[in-house]
């Protein structure tokens, strides 16, 4: 008797564990607001179910070449990105970025499924923005925004023009194996992504995509970029760049300018 209790406690251990997909261990949402230090930028404010999601447009100077909806990593929030996005503004390319529930200005908290539900609703509703709709439009995802920005590349081909993945995630199983090895067993039968960059990369078949990753990130190894690399279809390109994670732009910034200018000739 004492042995079936034991086996159904870690049975439903196991369903609440499956179930729960333990999004509070994935994101790390930060509230204090760095300054914008960039001239010409405009907030927006999206209302999604009970919450709201904010919006931060970085206008170039001149008309923007395109348009790069830009996903940020699981720490912070939008400012604490700019010095990288910066970047892009300062040659001619309007960013546009989000925080998701629990992120700077946005309310409410983060989770694998509302974050997919928020980045369609981003992302179709910017299309439509005048300013943004004329232009050629690029993905960027970095770390963690790697999961979103795979899953809305693959849900609007026909919209954009380019997918580039920065430090990226096999998926969310992936990295959760990688940061509790002595968890891995049990992870790999047992959690499952709700959508997974190694995955939905195979079904991305018409547009260009650039792989960025440094052999010295800590934080997701090279090794899953590499997977999902691998899994992707021509045309398809990998730059490795060395330095810590999420800052390719600051190391090898000319190479990846001119690849993204290649997706928009």
């Amino acid at each position: 008797m004492k042995t079936k209790l034991i086996l159904l406690a870690l049975f439903i251990t196991k369903l609440i564990f499956v179930q729960a997909q333990m999004d509070d261990k994935f994101y790390f949402p930060k509230k204090d607001l760095n300054q914008i230090a960039w001239e010409n930028y405009e907030e927006l404010m999206l209302n999604t179910e009970t919450d709201t999601i904010s919006v931060l447009i970085l206008k170039p100077k001149e008309t923007p070449k395109a348009t790069i909806f830009y996903f940020h990593g699981a720490g912070g929030n939008i400012t604490y990105y700019l010095p990288l996005t910066q970047i892009l503004a300062e040659n001619n390319f309007q960013v546009v970025m989000v925080d998701f529930r629990g992120y700077g200005k946005s309310t409410g908290t983060p989770t694998h499924n509302n974050i997919a539900k928020d980045g369609e609703l981003f992302f179709e509703t910017l299309l439509k923005k005048k300013g943004i709709k004329e232009t050629p439009k690029i993905i960027y995802g970095v770390s963690i925004g790697t999961q979103i920005a795979t899953l809305l590349a693959k849900n609007h081909q026909d919209k954009i023009e380019g997918l580039v993945l920065e430090g990226t995630m096999a998926s969310f199983t992936d990295i959760a194996m990688y940061h509790v090895p002595e968890y891995k067993d049990f992870l790999e039968k047992n959690y499952i992504s709700p959508y997974s960059a190694k995955e939905d990369i195979k079904t991305i078949n018409k547009i260009s995509k650039l792989f960025l990753h440094s052999k010295e990130d800590k934080d997701v190894p090279f090794t899953q970029g590499e997977i999902v690399y691998n899994n992707a279809s021509e045309p398809k390109e990998f730059l490795e760049f060395k330095g810590e994670h999420l800052h390719a732009l600051k190391y090898r910034r000319e190479q990846i300018l001119q690849k993204i200018n290649e997706m928009i000739e």
